[in-house]
């Protein structure tokens, strides 16, 4: 039988949404479905799929329609339809914490204020599932949090994206080929 992984981008559903800071984890599988030829267009589980097989895996990439706040109820969905071990599946969101342009990989943890990772811990029932956190920035000054995640990226931000999520995609693609700590070890931290 084929080993299946479910990659999940965690964003909001809506054109107004679309070049969002919290929408960097829809931005990743946008890329990634790009780069392995999947078509996004089933929906399942609250999430609109995309599948595709690579290198004798089959891949399912997500992306929930929920709104960010109600993104487990999706990733629980797809985990129980396709009856996946949690370590199998890899979670994509944006994290204030880490600078606009790094990643972090992470077998689990807390959910750091994200409201998206707080929800699928719920749903899933414990925060042991692998992430991919890619790093946003603070807000300036003294600007509130969630309205910084809702602005679009700026206009100068586009090269930074790009390589990010570049970055990310080969992050993605070497948990899936080489397993989580060979691809932390690669990828956490770097520029």
């Amino acid at each position: 039988m084929t080993e299946t992984y479910l990659i999940v981008g965690l964003g909001n559903p809506g054109r107004e949404y679309r070049e969002n800071r919290h929408n960097i984890g829809f931005l990743l599988i946008d890329r990634l479905s790009a780069r392995l030829g999947a078509r996004m267009t089933r929906m399942q589980s609250k999430a609109l799929l995309g599948t595709v097989n690579h290198e004798g895996v089959k891949i399912i990439l997500a992306k929930p329609q929920t709104f960010m706040n109600l993104s487990g109820q999706a990733v629980q969905g797809l985990t129980r339809f396709y009856k996946l071990p949690l370590e199998n599946i890899i979670v994509a969101h944006d994290d204030l914490d880490l600078p606009f342009g790094i990643l972090r990989l992470r077998p689990g943890g807390g959910a750091g204020g994200q409201k998206g990772i707080k929800s699928t811990i719920q749903h899933l029932g414990t925060p042991d599932f692998p992430r991919l956190r890619l790093g946003i920035g603070r807000p300036p000054g003294r600007m509130d949090p969630a309205a910084y995640v809702l602005q679009d990226f700026a206009k100068g931000d586009e090269q930074i994206l790009s390589e990010t999520l570049d970055r990310g995609v080969d992050a993605v693609l070497a948990f899936i080929e080489e397993g989580l700590d060979k691809a932390m070890n690669e990828f956490n931290g770097v520029a």
